[in-house]
């Protein structure tokens, strides 16, 4: 498939450059969808975006440049993206300045690592719960759940669900800290 300047718009997949840029655009799709949440306010807008993001990646193809950083050249086109997106959006009385969001989206650039081994932590770790403790987490936190509507779901007083929700969040936020700890360790 071409597109109108007879530029591929797909990488060609028997190249070797091909066949990394995919790989590298697969690896980093969710961590590019993570850094557009970071700065708007609905996932459902930033479904959007990471659409409108991934066809100008695809478009570009040819111009990436294998053994360059593809996640800050991906998150680069998002960035503008998101400022696109917010001009057609109307100028919201609820929305940051542009600046306030180029800042933001510089910070999460440089900390992308941190975000990303911090993710790992919390998966490896939302693994080692109780069975009823990882359920009653994802209750809480998947959908709309609020702790009073999930203690009604669960028969159980909103105090007896508060406190269960912070003895787990206690629980993971210190295997959490240890995952880290010993990841950091590891590599020095």
């Amino acid at each position: 498939m071409t597109s109108s300047t007879d530029q591929p718009v797909f990488p060609e997949t028997t190249s070797e450059q091909g066949r990394e840029f995919i790989a590298l655009f697969t690896k980093y799709q969710r961590r590019i969808y993570l850094y557009i949440l970071s700065m708007v306010p609905y996932p459902s807008e930033a479904e959007e975006i990471l659409q409108n993001t991934n066809l100008i990646i695809w478009k570009k193809a040819q111009q990436f440049e294998v053994g360059t950083n593809f996640f800050a050249w991906a998150c680069q086109i998002a960035h503008f993206e998101i400022l696109k997106f917010r001009k057609k959006r109307g100028r919201d009385k609820h929305q940051f300045s542009d600046e306030f969001v180029s800042q933001v989206a510089e910070a999460v650039k440089e900390n992308q690592d941190v975000f990303e081994l911090r993710r790992k932590a919390l998966t490896h770790c939302l693994s080692k719960l109780r069975k009823k403790d990882r359920e009653l987490i994802q209750r809480r936190y998947q959908g709309e759940n609020q702790g009073k509507d999930l203690a009604d779901d669960l028969g159980r007083p909103a105090n007896s669900v508060y406190q269960s929700l912070g003895r787990v969040r206690r629980t993971l936020f210190e295997c959490i800290n240890r995952y880290i700890a010993s990841e950091s360790y590891s590599h020095e």
